[in-house]
């Protein structure tokens, strides 16, 4: 039976998922649900993920939530996936899991929470709220100085010193590219500082092309219109 997979893809964890299929070759439906006109709510839906998340995946009669348990699941069950994305190797496994639990805890909320309060809280009908925005920038500058130091290492372009990807830089380069809509002087802001980080994004990105783009086609059309909604508000502004 075919794959079916739920995502919004304005959901950086869905985004992950989906790049992780395409690149692999793994056949899939999409269904996708806006959370923010909360699809994601309905009844029908509520049968896939009691939790009213995505990414959610159907494979045959088997449920599954959260997107690392996905990857995880999709790159042990599927043949074809390249070792790399989530190791044999019991200990190089265990380095990957370890990667995607501090992300749970640190550079997620920090992110997630900084774009929301900063800048997507209005498509969800709430107002934006800086106070929030600059303290979940705190843990978003500490995980990225994390990353940059610690996660990426010398002997390799990907974390944990690999020469090629695994399933924790496909989900936390995701997480980081959410940073694309938000202003353009606060993404520089808070990406210059990180060298390292910048170019993993970039081979990350190499690494998983075309699919990376396209899967990432809606996020760079949000960016498109929240620029012209500023630029649009800053000539009424003029006008004042």
């Amino acid at each position: 039976m075919t794959l079916t997979v739920y995502v919004d893809r304005m959901s950086q964890p869905s985004r992950a998922v989906l790049i992780f299929c395409r690149v692999n070759g793994i056949d899939f439906e999409e269904v996708q649900l806006q959370l923010a006109k909360g699809q994601h709510k309905s009844p029908e839906f509520k049968k896939i993920n009691p939790m009213t998340q995505v990414p959610a995946i159907v494979d045959g009669r088997f449920k599954l939530f959260e997107s690392h348990a996905i990857l995880k699941y999709l790159a042990c069950s599927f043949p074809g996936v390249a070792d790399h994305w989530y190791p044999s190797d019991l200990f190089k496994r265990a380095k990957i899991d370890s990667v995607l639990d501090w992300h749970h805890s640190n550079l997620r909320r920090g992110s997630a929470r900084y774009v929301f309060n900063s800048t997507l809280a209005t498509a969800f009908g709430l107002p934006l709220n800086p106070e929030a925005a600059a303290e979940a920038e705190k843990l978003l500058l500490a995980s990225l100085d994390k990353i940059e130091s610690f996660w990426l290492q010398r002997n390799g372009r990907f974390l944990l010193g690999s020469s090629q990807p695994s399933i924790a830089d496909d989900s936390l380069v995701c997480e980081i590219m959410q940073l694309e809509i938000v202003e353009e002087k606060d993404r520089d802001r808070i990406l210059s500082p990180y060298s390292k980080v910048q170019k993993w994004i970039d081979d990350t990105k190499k690494a998983t092309m075309p699919h990376f783009d396209e899967i990432h086609v809606a996020l760079f059309q949000l960016k498109q219109r929240l620029q012209k909604q500023r630029s649009e508000r800053s000539n009424l502004h003029s006008k004042m």
